[in-house]
């Protein structure tokens, strides 16, 4: 799985930097930056996000479907399947909420590479192929989708519920799914946005 890939080691310090000659610190250079860069932004990592996102929403809809359950027991067995629905979900929720924040984590230490390794040299005829304009393109445009979806939920459901008449756990169901969605999204975006900042400020150009 991309996360779990060993990240490169920054480079060393300029006292005790070794290469024979510049051709071989570009040749080195260029190997980092494009596995940095398919950490960053490859397809790899963006269906991993989506992977831990979904997984998230998955867990806090079977959360909320077990408050509903909780709310409308009439007979043990109702209350029997709420806590078997609030132990199956949160059993996924937790684990894909911390996955996500280490996954955050992780892409701050790679852009800090990223900005390390790109800043020994500067190679126009290799770094082109870092750019992955279209890929960036790609991860904004989902972003937003899961974005805007995500407050569109946080807001229509509890707007749309009936006080008295619709089950609280509809609200809790509706706006953590469409909170994980925001994040999911929020997370994808800043990605996008920051890869395109490093093009522009290490490589140059647009």
């Amino acid at each position: 799985m991309p996360s779990r890939a060993p990240l490169p080691p920054p480079p060393p310090p300029a006292e005790i930097r070794s290469w024979p000659d510049r051709s071989s610190l570009l040749a080195d250079r260029a190997e980092v930056l494009g596995e940095l860069v398919r950490l960053h932004v490859g397809g790899g990592r963006l269906a991993l996000l989506l992977t831990w996102g979904g997984l998230a929403a998955l867990g806090w809809a079977l959360v909320g479907t077990a408050v509903i359950f909780f709310e409308e027991a009439l007979d043990p067995i109702s209350d029997l399947i709420a806590v078997v629905l609030l132990f199956a979900g949160l059993a996924v929720f937790v684990p894909a909420a911390v996955f996500l924040g280490l996954d955050i984590a992780r892409t701050r230490r790679v852009r800090a590479l990223l900005a390390d390794w790109g800043g020994l040299d500067s190679d126009p005829d290799r770094d082109g192929s870092l750019r992955r304009p279209g890929l960036g393109l790609a991860w904004l445009l989902l972003s937003y989708a899961l974005c805007a979806a995500g407050l569109f939920a946080c807001f229509a459901v509890p707007a749309a519920a009936t006080p008295g008449e619709d089950p609280y756990g509809l609200v809790v169901l509706g706006m953590g799914i469409g909170l994980c969605a925001w994040i999911t999204g929020l997370t994808g975006a800043v990605t996008a946005v920051a890869h395109r900042r490093w093009v522009v400020r290490v490589l140059g150009g647009v």
